[in-house]
This record gives structure tokens, sequence and C-alpha cells, in this order.
């Protein structure tokens, strides 16, 4: 997973930075927006990705909320706005490793296709996956138990989840890395 892997979360940074008990509505038509700009480039090499519809499903889905419902009724998301996308993000991902794993479709374009299918590739991307699945649904949890009126919503709603995200992307760095390192090492290198 390299930069494009990353452009894939911009709409759902957004939504995490700016979201809040005023501006959730706002954050989710900023990631609606970004989800459907990121969208076109793969719409037109037809090769659009899981994350990118679950984006624009997800922030449609929030945005249409927040224009048709009445505010009362909308509470909920506005106390849980990051942790549902947290959770949401960790079922989509960990759900994916029934299937394709969520990091391979961004895992080949990377890699040659002669590789796709071999016993390493396969496994360095259920490996990545469950890292990133576990990692939101971390944050899902933090940001459930994240409550404004008690104390330590900065450290379950930023430091700790920051932390979580940045300790995934360090590993999903270094572990196909290791992987290719110990294969070489015994002889068994596929990539």
């Amino acid at each position: 997973m390299g930069a494009k892997a990353f452009l894939g979360f911009v709409p759902w940074i957004i939504f995490w930075v700016v979201s809040g008990p005023s501006t959730w509505e706002y954050a989710a038509g900023g990631a609606l927006v970004a989800a459907l700009i990121l969208l076109i480039p793969s719409h037109e090499r037809g090769r659009i990705k899981l994350l990118e519809i679950v984006s624009v499903l997800f922030f449609g889905a929030l945005t249409i909320a927040g224009l048709v419902l009445d505010h009362s009724r909308l509470v909920w998301l506005e106390e849980y706005a990051q942790a549902i996308s947290s959770a949401v993000l960790a079922v989509v991902v960990l759900g994916s490793l029934a299937f394709t794993p969520f990091t391979e479709q961004y895992a080949r374009e990377q890699v040659p296709q002669q590789f796709w299918s071999t016993p390493q590739f396969k496994h360095v991307n259920r490996m990545l996956t469950l890292v990133w699945g576990l990692t939101f649904a971390v944050c899902a949890v933090l940001g459930m138990f994240a409550q404004p009126d008690h104390g330590g919503s900065a450290w379950l709603n930023w430091i700790i989840p920051i932390a979580v995200l940045v300790g995934a992307f360090k590993f999903t760095a270094w572990y196909p890395e290791r992987v290719k390192a110990d294969a070489r090492a015994t002889g068994t290198a596929t990539a």
C-alpha cells in the first residue's frame, strides 16, 4: 500500500478532522466531495476500489441524513460520528478478508501480475488487512468511550487513535519488506 492507498483515506481523514458536535454535516459533505473526486480517476481506469465505493456510500448517506432528518433525531450521530466511521471501516476491511483483502487492490498496482497469486503476496495482504481492520476497530472502541464531558476525550479521540494509525502505516511499510528479506534469506523469494 502506497500513496494511492493513503489518498483513499483522504475523505475519512477530512471527516475525522472536521466532524464535531456542530460540524459533522459539513464534514460528511466535504468527505463526500473528496470521495467523488477520488473516484473519477479509478472509474476512468476501470479499477474502482472497495474503499472508494464505501466512502461514497457512507458519506453520501450521512450527507443525505444531515439534509433531510430533523436535528433532534441525529444527536447520537453528533456524539459518535468518529466512532461510527471507524466501525464502518473496521467491518469493511475485516470483512474483505473473506474475499479479496482490502490492501490487495492497492498492492496489485505496485506488484507485477505474475506475483498476485503467490502465497507470499496473499499472506502479506491478509496480514496488512488484518492490521488495518484491527486499527479501525480500536479507533471505533476508543471513540465510543471518548465523551466530551468526561476527562480524557483528547486522548481517546485524537492522541491514541493517531498513534495507532501511525503504527499501522509504519507496519504497512515495514512488513512486506520484512517478508521479502525473510524469503530471500531462505531462498523462497517470489517478488
